[in-house]
Parts: structure tokens; C-alpha cells; sequence
């Protein structure tokens, strides 16, 4: 990317939180649909919190593309409730965005990297993809939020990911208040979240956590890893890449 794409970016972003940083979600929302009009999408793990965000949208735009990661390791619990969500909350444009074939193949043939190198097996079955699906969009939403763990504490509305801008509506909520929402407009609930499943990822990699613990203390346990990489340099570095690639076709 060159410089002063970056800094338009940069600018633009700052421009954004000056204006809509302390906003209600809904008017997050609200401004991003009229500031990048077909050039915004979301992306969600239709996990255990993503239903208030996914109503949010739909009440704002229903038509919105909405991006979903099918790694081919969620819980069939997470896929019932994907299509659960999607006729509820009325979502015309929900897109599974999976991994490629050919590098599954060379990489984890057996389906077993997640046990082995789970960085890896994030960057082929999540970073790649996302970022693939991603390219043709300016900015997207996502479901993250400060409390959720110390890594997330500082979460503004408005970010920077190389050229495109990622989008936190979300970000100053709790569980109290989440689970209000939820309440009041009768939504329902992840089945996994009775089970005492608080973050949502593939099931090989995702356990319960007690109460005491951070809502993704359960996602990677024991490995120190803390989160997939769709939020951190990777993707950028591969939204980087996709643009090259396309430039030198």
C-alpha cells in the first residue's frame, strides 16, 4: 500500500471516531451503512454473542453481506444455529467463505494441523480466506469487544486494517448488557452457551470456561495462543499480498 493511501486511511478513520467513536452501536451502524454504502460488509462466527450484532444489522440493512468463516471445524451446533439466525433475523446475503482446497491438500491432508501447529491451521483456514473475502469491501463489522479479554481492552469503533477500515459497534458492551438485548428482543441464544461455552470458535480448539476466567480463556487452552489472527497483522499482511498478486495478473 502505498503511502498516502495510508494515511487517507489513517485520516479517515480518525475522522470517523472523532464523529461516531462514543456513538450508540445503533448509530455506528447507521453511519457506517451511509458512509461505504456497497462497500461494507460483516463478518461473523455466528457465535455465542453474535445474534446482537447479526439483529442490529438486520434491522439497519438485512441485505448486507454478511461473511462467515466455514473452516470445516465448527460445532454442528454452530452451523444449526447459523441457519437458525439466518431465517429469523430475515439476512438475504450470508456468504461461507472457505478455505482453499489445494492448500488443504499440501498443508493438512488429514485434517489434523489444528492439533500440531495452530497457527497454521488458522492462517489456511481462517487469515487466507477472510482475506480473499474481504478484498472487494471497504470496511466491515465485526462482534469483537473490550471486555472479552485483556488483549481487547483498548478497542476503538474505528480501525485501520491496511487500506479497508474494520468496524467495532460493539465494542464498549457487556455481558449484562448483551444478554439484555438479547432478552428484549427475544433472541436466541448459541445452544452451546448452557454448556458454559462463552467464545465460539472451531471445536477442536474451543472449551467451557468458568466463570472466574475471560470470555476466550477457552479458545486455544494451554497453548498461549490467543487469538486466530483475523484481528492482528496477519490479515493485513494478506490483504497485501492478494492486492500484489492481482496488480502483477
Amino acid at each position: 500500500m502505498q503511502p498516502d493511501t495510508h494515511h487517507r486511511v489513517a485520516d479517515r478513520v480518525q475522522h470517523l471516531n472523532h464523529l461516531y467513536g462514543e456513538a450508540p452501536a445503533e448509530d455506528i451502524i447507521a453511519a457506517s451503512v451511509q458512509e461505504f454504502g456497497a462497500g461494507l460488509a460483516a463478518v461473523s462466527s455466528f457465535g455465542a454473542d453474535s445474534a446482537i450484532l447479526l439483529h442490529l444489522i438486520a434491522q439497519a440493512q438485512p441485505s448486507l453481506p454478511i461473511l462467515f468463516l466455514q473452516t470445516n471445524k465448527h460445532f454442528p451446533a454452530t452451523l444449526r444455529y447459523q441457519a437458525q439466525l439466518v431465517q429469523e433475523l430475515g439476512l438475504t446475503d450470508v456468504r461461507d467463505l472457505l478455505p482453499d482446497a489445494s492448500a488443504l491438500k499440501t498443508h493438512d491432508p488429514l485434517g489434523a494441523l489444528c492439533l500440531t501447529d495452530k497457527d497454521r491451521c488458522c492462517d489456511l483456514r481462517k487469515i487466507q480466506p477472510l482475506a480473499q473475502g474481504i478484498a472487494p469491501f471497504q470496511a466491515w463489522f465485526t462482534g469483537r469487544k473490550q471486555f472479552q479479554a485483556a488483549t481487547r481492552n483498548s478497542l476503538p469503533a474505528f480501525e485501520a486494517v491496511g487500506q479497508h477500515i474494520r468496524i467495532n459497534p460493539l465494542k464498549d458492551w457487556n455481558a449484562v448488557q448483551l444478554e439484555a438485548y438479547r432478552e428484549v428482543h427475544h433472541l436466541p441464544p448459541h445452544p452451546l452457551v448452557e454448556q458454559g461455552y462463552r467464545s465460539i470458535g472451531c471445536m477442536p480448539c474451543t472449551r467451557p470456561v468458568s466463570d472466574d476466567e475471560d470470555q476466550r480463556a477457552g479458545r486455544w487452552s494451554g497453548s498461549g495462543k490467543t487469538e486466530c489472527g483475523i484481528h492482528l497483522g496477519g490479515l493485513e499482511q494478506h490483504l497485501q499480498q492478494d492486492k500484489t498478486k492481482g496488480a502483477d495478473v
